[in-house]
């Protein structure tokens, strides 16, 4: 009887090997063969799923935003009041534990990639405006409860509040800050915006 292979199964174990190879040596170390290696197969089984290095990269940054998600989700669950909803999503995008060091290491290789090649990417460009479009939602859900001025652009807001965790993010992994450290600065913003 022949196995079943779950094919999206075999992708997340190929692009967490991306990741992996990222997040520790950067993405002009994440060769097909070295991502191989790290994921445990053989080089011809990561090029059935991703043909090219490119499809490979493009692969596994879907799979990033995906984890990134599951970061939000985990730290929003249960958050009833939009100080909760926004601490918890702007904290997901802090470097404060191996998993989010991991996946913001790994955007920042994202980052630097697109930036070498001339701009960002699409799939990067659209995992920003997501964020953005959850932290805007947050703090319209603040003016509609009278937390915050109506007359303030929600965008901007999300666009700053995303900034300062981004920047927060960079202060972590060059150990300029810890997680709690950086968590206070947010929650400082955070309480500052909605006038507690």
């Amino acid at each position: 009887m022949p196995r079943l292979v779950d094919h999206a199964a075999r992708r997340r174990q190929i692009a967490e090997a991306l990741l992996a190879v990222a997040s520790e040596r950067g993405l002009h170390a994440a060769t097909m063969r070295e991502v191989a290696a790290e994921a445990g197969v053989s080089l011809r089984l990561v090029q059935y799923y991703f043909h090219s290095k490119d499809e490979l990269l493009a692969g596994a940054l879907e799979h990033l935003a995906a984890r990134l998600g599951e970061r939000v989700r985990a730290r929003t669950a249960g958050a009833r009041d939009v100080r909760s909803l926004l601490l918890g999503t702007l904290s997901a995008v802090l470097p404060d534990d191996e998993d989010g060091r991991r996946v913001i290491l790994t955007y920042h290789a994202y980052y630097a990639h697109a930036l070498s090649r001339g701009g960002p990417s699409e799939q990067g460009a659209r995992d920003a405006a997501v964020l953005e479009g959850l932290l805007a939602s947050q703090v319209a859900r603040a003016q509609e409860e009278g937390l915050v001025a109506a007359s303030l652009d929600r965008g901007a807001v999300a666009a700053e509040l995303l900034a300062v965790a981004n920047g927060l993010g960079i202060s972590v992994l060059t150990g300029r800050r810890d997680g709690a450290a950086a968590l206070a600065v947010l929650t400082g913003c955070v309480d500052r915006l909605l006038g507690s």
